[in-house]
């Protein structure tokens, strides 16, 4: 007879199905991808960065890609999230891709299980698609960067997992929701055991969320004397973390969290929320008001060194934020000084010479010190540049007032 455990997991395949029947997706849209791997076509939900006018245009910037499992049901809040990190400067903008799931538990397990008889997952045919279909038809179509994270919940963390001991170079950072890591009497876990201390696994990063399944009284380290399939899901979690304690030396960047007032559905949130919070922990500027206020304090060398870091974090050059550069500097002539903005913005300029944005910017400076020869050709090659009206009347204004 099955046990209890199993009904439930029954019962979450349920919810699946039924969400992926009544939940669609409410910013970006779908593409197919013919798939010569799984014989089918492929739907996926696709979600560009406002920052690119949510349209695939390639000249306007490139981005980090997150490749989500369960992807119709997990899409809209992590496109929420990632849009709320982005306008607060916690991570960059980023391309969300949903996958959507044909047959979740085929598709996201390898081998059998013991409850399951007969049973035998191809997740290893799934993994293929991904790595040699999908991520490839990504990287040709959208504004996509090399930084990939992949997230999963419960057997699409067990995906993740296996993923990140398979695979390993295949993502930057993995995801694992109340991964089901007992499944195939923890075979994961057992896999790690090897595997975790043999890999390199310099730049990566692995964020794991437990969600709390556990009966009163109970906690994360009495569980672990637990034998009933009950608890697998958590002790199996617990066993896997023992070993990336163990593997110490393998260089990989990694979290875990007990989230006590989460269950196995709601933790998915929360968990997304925080793992992405974690794999862009670098990314926050921190400017001080001392700092601000401070006229000999170097505000662009700050900004060059933060974005440095940044970039070596990510594998990529990172420019200093274009508006963000632009506002600082244009706080700086607010508060005089002047020193601080005219290096502000010809940072600016110095990264993007083919913007007239920042040639007008500088301008504006110019206007300020009351250096009329400069502001005259900074706004001349703003207009050389691009078509600003807003700087043809600021330069016929300084013309005029030549005569």
């Amino acid at each position: 007879m099955k046990s209890l455990y199993c009904s439930v997991i029954f019962l979450l395949f349920s919810f699946y199905v039924q969400a992926q029947e009544n939940t669609r997706f409410i910013t970006g849209f779908s593409d197919t991808i013919p798939s010569k791997i799984l014989r089918q076509d492929r739907e996926v939900l696709i979600h560009i960065p406002k920052s690119n006018g949510g349209a695939k245009i390639k000249d306007r910037g490139n981005y980090p890609v997150i490749y989500l499992l369960d992807g119709i049901e997990n899409f809209n809040s992590v496109v929420s999230i990632t849009e709320h990190m982005e306008e607060t400067s916690l991570c960059p903008p980023m391309i969300v891709v949903g996958i959507a799931q044909s047959d979740r538990l085929a598709e996201l397990t390898t081998g059998s299980d013991k409850d399951f008889k007969g049973f035998v997952g191809n997740g290893e045919k799934f993994m293929s698609f991904i790595e040699k279909e999908l991520i490839p038809y990504i990287d040709r179509t959208y504004p996509t960067t090399t930084y990939k994270t992949f997230i999963g919940h419960s057997v699409g963390g067990l995906t993740v997992m296996n993923t990140l001991l398979h695979k390993p170079n295949l993502f930057n950072a993995y995801v694992s929701l109340d991964g089901a890591l007992w499944w195939n009497k923890a075979k994961v876990v057992e896999e790690a055991k090897t595997m975790l201390p043999t890999h390199n696994y310099k730049g990566k990063t692995l964020y794991m969320a437990m969600a709390n399944r556990l009966e009163r009284g109970i906690d994360t380290l009495t569980v672990q004397k637990d034998t009933s399939e009950n608890t697998d899901l958590i002790r199996a979690n617990l066993r896997f973390i023992k070993e990336l304690q163990k593997a110490n030396q393998n260089q990989l960047r990694y979290k875990f969290k007990f989230y006590e007032d989460d269950n196995h559905p709601s933790v998915r949130f929360m968990g997304e929320y925080d793992a992405l919070r974690y794999i862009f922990d670098f990314y926050k500027l921190r400017i001080y008001d001392s700092e601000m206020a401070d006229p000999n304090f170097s505000l662009d060398s700050l900004l060059v060194a933060h974005y440095n870091n940044v970039s070596m974090q990510m594998g990529y050059t990172i420019k200093p934020a274009e508006r963000q550069v632009n506002s600082l500097g244009y706080q700086m002539i607010a508060t005089k000084q002047f020193k601080k903005a005219e290096s502000l913005f010809k940072l600016n300029v110095a990264n993007h010479p083919n913007n007239g944005d920042w040639y007008d910017s500088l301008g504006d400076f110019y206007v300020a010190v009351g250096n009329k020869p400069k502001a005259i050709n900074a706004f001349r090659t703003a207009l050389k540049l691009k078509n600003i009206p807003e700087s043809k009347a600021k330069l016929e204004k300084l013309l005029s007032e030549k005569k």
